[in-house]
């Protein structure tokens, strides 16, 4: 494999490890409602596992407040099961054909216990970052063994480190944000 085509692999790789931690990210409230907190949610309806996107519609009329939709109204207590037993926090209202999720204020220890769940997302997306370049410079060492001359296999090197920092670095600015975030609200 050409260094340029195992740069471009593992910069979508990162990419990839980078995107799917802001979505973890993203399922942790700070306390303003978000239809993103419940996008984690699986419904066991029609005698399989959905998501919720495929069963209803989420919407937030307000800061405080989640409005799940149902498509069809029979599904709605096991909608309403399924977001209790998600462990979020949450406690849904059944109000007519419609479930109101109220997002409860954040105590100072649920805040702090946020932080450390972000922190270990972070991990988790720092770890990938960490496969990709070890996946890359294993690439780059068989090519070295084939054939790739000296000077562009440590060029290469360098390009994988610096873009390894660079998804370390952005991983690092989100949760820096994300916390900062959490003590906010």
């Amino acid at each position: 494999m050409e260094p340029k085509e195992i740069l471009k692999s593992l910069n979508e790789d990162l990419k990839k490890a980078v995107e799917h931690t802001l979505r973890e990210f993203s399922s942790l409230h700070t306390g303003k409602a978000t239809p993103a907190m419940l996008d984690g949610v699986k419904v066991h309806a029609y005698g399989s596992t959905v998501s919720m996107k495929e069963v209803a519609a989420v919407t937030t009329p307000d800061a405080r407040t989640i409005m799940v939709q149902p498509w069809d109204k029979s599904v709605i207590q096991d909608i309403e099961k399924a977001i209790q037993e998600a462990n979020l926090g949450l406690n849904p209202v059944v109000d007519g054909a419609i479930l109101r999720v109220p997002v409860p204020e954040l105590t100072g220890e649920r805040r702090q216990e946020l932080a450390k769940t972000a922190g270990s997302m972070a991990e988790e997306g720092r770890v990938r970052v960490r496969q990709g370049r070890r996946d890359a410079l294993d690439l780059l060492k068989s090519a070295k063994n084939d054939g790739l001359p000296e000077d562009d296999f440590k060029r290469a090197e360098k390009d994988v480190q610096k873009a390894h920092d660079d998804a370390i670095a952005e991983i690092n600015e989100h949760l820096s944000s994300k916390e900062e975030e959490l003590k906010k609200v």
